[in-house]
């Protein structure tokens, strides 16, 4: 079927499955990504937001969509759907896109404007990351996606970075980076070693008024680490959630178990920048998210997430890279890496030209206007 013939179908699915609730509303057009659809909705005066929430499930079922979401947006009240044939974004396609960055930035994904989302750890608005999601929503590959690009945009003198894995298999394929500070910490005894020894360097930065090189602490899993190995855990990760920013010492902390019991008292003020994959639940998604209703339960995974910074949300796509090529962009790295100013930018150069012939995506299309019949 034709793509636009597909939408208006689409389209006059939501109206009549609207109306035979008696609620009236007509699709003004809307967006199409390389993961889902969106629908703007324009409701009849006098009907209730609560009304359209309530039949999520109704229009999933009308749309033949394993499940959709209801969303206000930018003043827009918006019908998301899953596509039924989701793209992936190449990570070296994304990194073609990026120009020039300011210092300890790293890429996390494409918004629905197909712009890079980039965030810069010095900033007072990101300091710590906290990724959450449950098997397979890809958050491992989207903290790899924000270490390789630190790596990629940072020379080692500017950047350094610990890679916390007791499971080896996430960050493992990272391990020849020349930006790490230790080798790849594969247990919980050597964390809780290395976590007081950062302790230790964030006191002496604090007291020489000291912030580089600046330090990324990545952890595969975080709830796993903290229940192994509790306090020696717990309480030098606190420290530097707490105070580490300042000292140029921040943290990119993984989970696929969000719960307030596990993770609720420690990120709860001290993660300022949240990007919430699919989670199991609504309480999950609210602990993760630090925020009620987001739909993070409702997320499709493999890449999906919303990204929460100030009290905002903002939907991001993360690209994807394999295996083979994170080994072999690490390779480069390890093996022609420079020193010398310039060097992340004639790197981009590079990776422009990779990114060139890999798979060609279409990363957005606009939806056109739709009038009901």
């Amino acid at each position: 079927m034709d793509r636009q013939i597909h939408l208006e179908y689409l389209a006059d699915r939501i109206e009549a499955t609207l109306a035979s609730h008696k609620v009236r509303s007509r699709v003004a057009g809307g967006t199409v990504t390389p993961r889902f659809v969106r629908f703007d909705l324009l409701l009849g005066k006098g009907t209730r937001l609560r009304r359209v929430h309530d039949l999520t499930e109704e229009l999933a079922l009308a749309l033949e969509a394993p499940a959709c979401r209801v969303l206000r947006r930018q003043g827009r009240l918006q019908v998301e759907v899953p596509r039924a044939d989701p793209q992936r974004i190449p990570f070296l396609r994304v990194c073609g896109q990026i120009e020039r960055t300011p210092p300890v930035t790293a890429l996390v994904g494409l918004d629905e404007d197909a712009v890079p989302v980039l965030i810069r750890f010095p900033s007072p608005d990101v300091a710590h990351v906290l990724v959450a999601g449950n098997t397979g929503s890809g958050k491992t590959m989207l903290a790899r996606t924000i270490a390789l690009s630190l790596a990629m945009l940072n020379p080692p003198r500017s950047v350094q970075m610990v890679l916390i894995d007791p499971k080896r298999r996430g960050f493992a394929p990272l391990s020849g980076l020349p930006h790490l500070l230790t080798p790849l910490i594969d247990s919980t005894s050597r964390a809780a070693l290395l976590m007081g020894r950062l302790v230790e360097e964030m006191e002496r930065r604090d007291r020489c008024a000291c912030s580089e090189p600046r330090i990324v602490v990545f952890i595969d899993e975080l709830a796993d680490l903290v229940m192994a190995g509790r306090r020696s855990i717990e309480r030098p990760l606190t420290r530097l959630a707490q105070r580490g920013r300042e000292a140029g010492i921040h943290l990119v902390a993984c989970t696929q178990h969000p719960t307030a019991r596990v993770v609720g008292s420690l990120v709860k003020s001290n993660f300022p920048v949240r990007i919430v994959g699919s989670v199991a639940s609504a309480e999950d998604a609210k602990v993760a998210s630090g925020l009620p209703r987001t739909g993070a339960q409702l997320l499709m995974g493999q890449g999906d997430f919303i990204l929460i910074a100030r009290g905002e949300q903002l939907r991001v796509q993360g690209p994807y890279i394999s295996t083979g090529e994170v080994r072999r962009l690490v390779t480069t790295l390890s093996g022609g890496h420079r020193r010398e100013p310039g060097w992340g930018e004639r790197f981009l150069g590079m990776t422009r030209r990779l990114g060139e012939m890999a798979q060609q995506v279409s990363f957005l299309d606009k939806v056109g206007q739709h009038a009901a019949t």
